[in-house]
């Protein structure tokens, strides 16, 4: 429709324009009068834990972002990307619209990141050598994306989830390729962590991948761990609060100052993510701050149960790719919250469930009680393949909040 539009005048200007030096195109677009901090886009959060924020972020965020990644990752013009992330979200903005518009490689994209089918033949056609998804969607790969279609793989790259270190073998041990966990938040453009293959690396004699981590901070972008209530610096091999500061920390929430001052101060951002950095700068990730419970005094992390609970619960064979269950919480009068299990049909019953739960060696605290699971149709679920935290939430409080 828009293509029509275009009329013979504007063909030719358009062509008389693309052999313009850079600069003086530079000048004709009005390229010259943008600043770095010029607000380039405003990106939603998922809402997965309250309502959506608009997330400003500026020409100078998104530019240091890409710069940074392309520098660790050493991409040429022999890699070709295989786009499948939506633009709406940060990951797929950033890493796979941006990046390769500005960067070496090239890029085929396909708008549906669960058709397994296609995203195969099209990685096969253009040779892809680089993949970025999600660990969701790389369980639908496995499943349904023959071996020799992603042959030419050489470069996964996964984020916004919890990346299982045996999803991370069963993707290895078929398609060759160990995927390389990064980390970020919208609020970080969104990238502020990554691993690298040992192969992409140039130069250096550091390792650049340690599994079950999310690698190390960007060049340019610093990473630390406070005291989640009184904000001292807890240095190296300590759990607590982890913050960010660097170039790719955004302007802030759109409309909402106070909220923006309330989690960036001094140039640190704070993610709401609890975890601890090794002594080789190495950024593990062990919950979300919103996925604890305080029971009887007690953090309780919803994630590591939840875990545990999908491997017990779980068909080897499965072809079967959305959650089964998911942990969260409702108040309680004796030890202040209450550990809930939302849940599709299982072949199990919770009493069997929690006898293979115990097993593990869990602290009785951690176990929720037989009576605190509820079967749902289909556990609440966002648009970029995340948990819906706020749907979970209100789930369990509409059965056990009363």
């Amino acid at each position: 429709e828009f293509k029509a539009k275009f009329t013979g005048l504007d063909k030719a200007v358009a062509f008389t324009q693309s052999y313009l030096p850079a600069s003086v195109l530079d000048r004709v677009l009005g390229l010259t009068k943008i600043k770095p901090d010029d607000l380039l886009s405003i990106i939603f959060t998922s809402g997965s834990t309250g309502q959506p924020k608009g997330v400003m972020l500026s020409q100078h965020n998104i530019g240091c972002n890409i710069d940074a990644v392309d520098q660790l990752l050493n991409l040429d013009n022999n890699d070709v990307m295989m786009g499948v992330l939506p633009f709406f979200h940060s990951f797929g903005y950033t890493a796979t619209m941006w990046l390769p518009a500005c960067c070496a490689p090239k890029a085929v994209y396909h708008f549906n990141p669960l058709d397994a089918k296609i995203i195969g033949k099209l990685s096969e056609k253009h040779k892809a050598t680089i993949l970025m998804a999600t660990p969701t969607f790389l369980k639908t790969y496995i499943k349904r994306i023959d071996k020799e279609q992603l042959a030419h793989l050489d470069l996964v790259v996964v984020g916004a989830e919890k990346m299982p270190l045996d999803l991370s073998d069963e993707f290895f041990n078929k398609f060759g390729v160990r995927p390389s966990e990064g980390y970020g938040t919208t609020e970080l453009s969104p990238v502020a962590s990554i691993n690298i293959p040992d192969h992409r690396t140039v130069d250096t004699h550091q390792i650049g991948t340690k599994l079950g981590t999310v690698g190390r901070p960007l060049p340019g972008v610093a990473a630390k761990i406070t005291h989640p209530e009184t904000g001292e610096d807890l240095g190296i091999g300590k759990e607590g609060l982890l913050k960010i500061k660097g170039p790719n920390v955004m302007l802030g929430y759109l409309n909402h100052p106070e909220k923006s001052a309330e989690l960036i101060q001094d140039g640190w951002y704070n993610t709401g993510d609890y975890g601890k950095i090794d002594e080789e700068g190495f950024i593990t990730i062990t919950g979300r701050q919103s996925r604890f419970s305080k029971i009887a005094g007690e953090m309780v992390p919803h994630i590591l149960i939840e875990e545990h609970l999908t491997r017990i619960v779980e068909k080897p064979d499965s072809e079967d790719t959305e959650p089964k269950l998911a942990v969260t919480s409702v108040p309680d009068k004796d030890r202040g919250e209450r550990l809930i299990v939302l849940h599709t049909a299982l072949d199990k019953t919770p009493a069997e469930i929690l006898n293979e739960l115990k097993e593990v060696g869990l602290p009785n605290l951690w176990l929720p009680s037989s009576n605190s699971f509820h079967q749902v149709e289909q556990i609440p679920m966002l648009g970029t393949g995340k948990l819906d935290l706020k749907g979970i939430k209100e789930a369990a409080l509409g059965k056990f909040g009363k």
